[in-house]
């Protein structure tokens, strides 16, 4: 099922598309998302460009100040088919087409002022907010408006994580959570209320609960959920973050679920194949790519990119928020990222999702816009196949930039693991 969409019906016969509750209640909680965002600053709001992994809860102890997220606008263009029209305009420009897509896609719309954007872009920032425990190639991309633009720039450090998070790390990023709260106050000239953003870490927490019920589900035979769906639906975490919207939204999708299910309607009736994905999504191919999957009886249940929201060093279980100070529970939530991990912290990750949701193989998409997150996938691949003892196999991707993918080379190698799966399993006689 692609997120958006009831693909099937009781009876597992594949009905004309029709988008479910919960995938009409997404795209409204988008679309209001970017138009508030533009009328707001349009009504002089402070605005605030983020990384992905950076607390957006913080923003909501102020109150004039709203956050956009270019990685997640990039994703969205992907997704709606403009991405490499968006990349294109930033190679003309002499950047390399081998950056990220995300930043080719986010510079190929700030130069052309929003056309081609499926939300007009986003409205020009006060205050640049990247970080390194994503990936250290935001600073340099946010650099570039710093320059272009003379927009202050503002990096949080993470440390990396090979273990669980040190005492004097997690002193050090709440730390520059105050520095950050200041440099804002600042330049906004608005005080920071730390019982508005209390409450913001409090619906966040509730989401991420809600968020974690939705995915368990895909330990279920046959799961109810495919990945693409929680791709999809991974997008409000990114502009809606800290609100009872996304709390609400995300009970109500878990709830959903469970009533299909409860009704047996799944995505893969005739599921034979359960997979795990390792990487970011390929935006450009969602569609076409599960219903293809599906057609061979195969589903993408889990994945590396979803699973980990909310825990700890990649653990699959909820980091809950039980305290008083937000800037504890966020500091700490700081290592939750796969990318900033070791390899051991990766493997252990990986080998719980495996075993809680019974996957059959594993997919490995090495990225080629994403080099933080590839880089230790082959090894990270014979870890699986002799830890595990399950087949895996490597495809090659770019999460936003289709021109830099190939679908029939891509699903020659996804057949060869369903085919490898068939030969370890016990014969059986028809």
């Amino acid at each position: 099922m692609h997120a958006e969409e009831l693909m099937m019906t009781e009876s597992g016969k594949t009905d004309k598309p029709t988008k479910t509750s919960s995938g009409k209640r997404l795209t409204e909680i988008i679309m209001d998302d970017y138009l508030r965002l533009h009328q707001r600053a349009g009504e002089g709001a402070f605005v605030v460009w983020i990384a992905i992994v950076v607390p957006a809860e913080l923003f909501a102890g102020f109150e004039n100040v709203v956050y956009a997220v270019p990685e997640s606008h990039a994703a969205m263009s992907a997704g709606k088919g403009v991405g490499a029209l968006q990349c294109e305009s930033a190679e003309q420009k002499g950047y390399s087409p081998d950056l990220c897509s995300y930043a080719r896609i986010d510079l190929g719309t700030a130069f052309k002022d929003g056309r081609d954007s499926p939300s007009f872009g986003l409205p020009r920032p006060d205050l640049l907010v990247s970080n390194n425990n994503n990936c250290s190639l935001l600073a340099k991309w946010f650099d570039v408006y710093h320059r272009l633009w003379g927009v202050p720039h503002f990096i949080l450090d993470i440390p990396f994580c090979y273990e669980e998070q040190k005492p004097g790390d997690f002193a050090y990023i709440k730390m520059q959570f105050g520095d950050l709260i200041r440099t804002i106050e600042e330049l906004s000239k608005e005080k920071f209320d730390m019982d508005k953003a209390l409450e913001a870490v409090r619906f966040s927490g509730d989401a991420l609960r809600q968020w974690k019920r939705f995915i368990g589900l895909a330990a279920n035979r046959p799961s109810p959920i495919t990945a693409f769906d929680s791709f999809v639906q991974m997008a409000p975490i990114l502009t809606s973050r800290g609100t009872q919207r996304l709390a609400e939204h995300y009970r109500l999708l878990a709830d959903e679920t469970e009533d299909l299910m409860a009704r047996g309607i799944f995505p893969v009736p005739q599921e034979r194949y359960r997979l795990l994905w390792d990487n970011i999504a390929p935006w450009h191919q969602l569609r076409k790519m599960s219903k293809r999957l599906a057609g061979l009886g195969a589903n993408i249940t889990t994945a590396s990119y979803t699973y980990c929201i909310g825990s700890l060093e990649g653990d699959f279980a909820m980091y809950d928020f039980e305290g008083h100070d937000p800037l504890d529970w966020l500091a700490r939530l700081q290592n939750f990222s796969v990318c900033p991990h070791g390899m051991a912290l990766r493997g252990r990750a990986m080998k719980q999702a495996i075993e809680h949701n019974g996957i059959d193989g594993v997919v490995f998409a090495s990225n080629r816009s994403c080099k933080v997150y590839s880089l230790m996938q082959m090894d990270q691949m014979k870890q699986v196949r002799a830890h595990t003892g399950i087949p895996a196999v490597m495809i090659d991707v770019d999460h936003a930039d289709e021109r830099k993918y190939s679908e029939e080379a891509a699903f020659v190698r996804l057949e060869a693991l369903l085919e490898t799966i068939d030969a370890g399993r016990p014969y059986r006689s028809a």
